[in-house]
């Protein structure tokens, strides 16, 4: 197989912060950008809700970032947040200039519809029906597909940063400069040296044995920066989609927040409503509250799932607005405007993250993170609805700013790094043990690190998660990497990571919830959990 040249610049993953940061990068050099799958299989493309942003008159900036701080539960940090929501409608005429198009109003202004979601207290989410991420994902995929300073390495699944140091090739402050990746079609392991390295890895979904994520979403980029030595933090705050659909055919399939911001209403399976029982704003109530609310109707009820109710709603409206959840359902037997969709919550979104600065940048040189693998400051214990896209748009800007400067001010020369050595490694020949493990893990986080927990669930999955990290260590050294075996070892760090978070955290707030600690303790409590 031909050499790999040396680039300027290495993406891990190609999402909406991932795409983005190339494109602008592809202006100074030559840029890799590497994906598990097909470009577009991404957290991104599966975003069906929209991008938040102020584009309204009736909207400000002061109450975006009001309702972002409010979300967060004290956590946000007040720089970010306000950077972040006043940047934000210029990184969307960005995304316009790409060919993005987002819903209009029919009125005849040609201006944006606005899409009003739980926590927004104004209409701000621009939306393309219910396939926003899928739109945006198109109008990046386009530009990076015609950029001849970019090269896109499909079906390569990154094993671990280049950190000078831990090769014995620097001695002062560790640098990142690039990463090992596997050509999961031959099998092959190969070297990827860069100048700059993004992480755009999206989350960690595939931990839990329920989610709204895609299979790729099994934490890759935080085990790895993990593993470089980069500092992790606020791991508790797994968001918990409130509105999945529960159907024994179909697999991840999220219904959007929008649908209850549209009037949709959620009911036991005997019609009657229930969320004012948990919350004044009832349908529109964060989704830590939401998904917390369903969870206890199921376990004190006994019920499989709740139901959605939109029949209420107009059939037309419902139809133009909603395509891609109208069609999915009718694949099930269920028409939306007619009948109430079974849901149950499920895994969806990690809060926390790879720490960076207000730049994208970890605490190792030359390595930056952005999108869902980050933790910016930006969520605090909960985000806010239709913001993540936003973040990822945001920090993939910056980081982009902080490596231009950074590479036109760094004379340093490339390390020279060895080649990928398999040793003695052979190939695997028992893929149960994977499967097994991968299996016993989800579970394990589901029922123990789920929505609700406590003390007793959490010691137990803790020393778990240690047994089985041990026998993934000798299994992973004993075999040859393949896709299966990297994501279940990264799957298996990143569950430990959460739990270690979770069982640090002593009180309940955002999006962890522990039965032993149930009350909000901003006295000892009001700062980040880091590891």
């Amino acid at each position: 197989m031909a050499e790999i040249p040396e680039y300027e610049f290495l993406v891990i993953g190609s999402g909406v912060a991932g795409m983005t940061f190339a494109i602008k990068a592809a202006k100074l050099g030559r840029v890799a950008v590497l994906t598990k799958r097909e470009t577009k299989a991404s957290n991104s493309s599966y975003a069906q809700g929209g991008i938040a942003a102020v584009w309204s008159q009736d909207d400000s900036f002061e109450s975006h970032a009001a309702d972002t701080m409010e979300a967060g539960a004290g956590l946000c940090n007040p720089n970010v947040v306000r950077g972040v929501v006043e940047e934000g409608p210029a990184r969307i005429l960005e995304l316009l200039e790409l060919g993005a198009e987002f819903d209009r109003n029919k009125n005849g202004d040609n201006g944006f519809s606005l899409g009003l979601e739980g926590g927004h207290s104004a209409r701000r989410v621009l939306h393309a029906a219910d396939h926003t991420g899928a739109e945006i994902v198109d109008a990046l995929a386009r530009a990076v597909e015609h950029d001849p300073n970019i090269d896109v390495y499909e079906h390569h699944h990154a094993v671990d940063l280049l950190i000078d140091q831990k090769f014995g090739l620097a001695t002062g402050k560790p640098q990142c400069w690039g990463a090992y990746a596997l050509d999961t079609n031959s099998g092959e392991v190969r070297k990827f040296i860069a100048r700059a390295t993004m992480l755009a890895t999206g989350g960690t979904g595939k931990v839990y044995l329920y989610t709204s994520n895609p299979d790729v979403a099994s934490g890759d980029g935080l085990a790895m920066a993990y593993r470089a030595g980069c500092s992790v933090a606020n791991l508790e705050f797994i968001q918990f989609h409130p509105t999945c659909l529960f159907h024994p055919e179909a697999k991840s399939f999220l219904v959007t927040e929008a649908l209850r911001g549209e009037g949709a209403i959620l009911r036991r399976p005997n019609g009657s409503a229930f969320m004012s029982d948990y919350d004044k704003r009832a349908e529109l109530a964060p989704r830590d509250i939401v998904a917390r609310a369903i969870d206890q109707e199921m376990k004190r009820n006994g019920f499989d799932n709740v139901f959605l109710d939109a029949t209420k709603l107009e059939a037309e409206f419902v139809r133009e607005r909603f395509p891609v959840i109208h069609a999915e359902c009718l694949k099930y037997g269920i028409d939306i405007t007619e009948q109430p969709i079974p849901v149950v919550p499920a895994a969806h979104y990690m809060c926390g993250g790879v720490m960076t600065d207000p730049n994208g940048e970890t605490a190792i040189p030359r390595l930056y993170a952005a999108g869902e693998v980050a933790h910016t400051g930006l969520h605090g214990a909960n985000r806010l609805a239709s913001n993540s896209l936003l973040e990822g748009l945001v920090f993939a800007h910056r980081a982009f700013l902080h490596a231009k400067a950074m590479l036109a001010s760094s004379e340093a020369g490339v390390p020279e790094f060895p080649e990928w050595a398999s040793g003695g490694a052979i190939d695997i020949n028992e893929s149960v043990v994977i499967t097994h493990n991968w299996d016993e893990i989800r579970r394990m986080m589901w029922n123990y690190v789920g929505i609700v927990r406590s003390d007793r669930r959490l010691a137990r999955a803790s020393a778990r998660i240690s047994l089985l990290r041990q026998e993934i260590h000798e299994y992973y050294w004993d075999f040859r990497v393949s896709r299966d075996l990297l994501e279940l070892r990264n799957i298996a760090l990143v569950a430990d990571l959460i739990i270690r978070c979770a069982r640090t955290r002593r009180e309940n707030r955002g999006l962890h919830f522990s039965i032993d600690c149930p009350e909000r303790d901003d006295a000892h409590w009001l700062r980040d959990t880091v590891i």
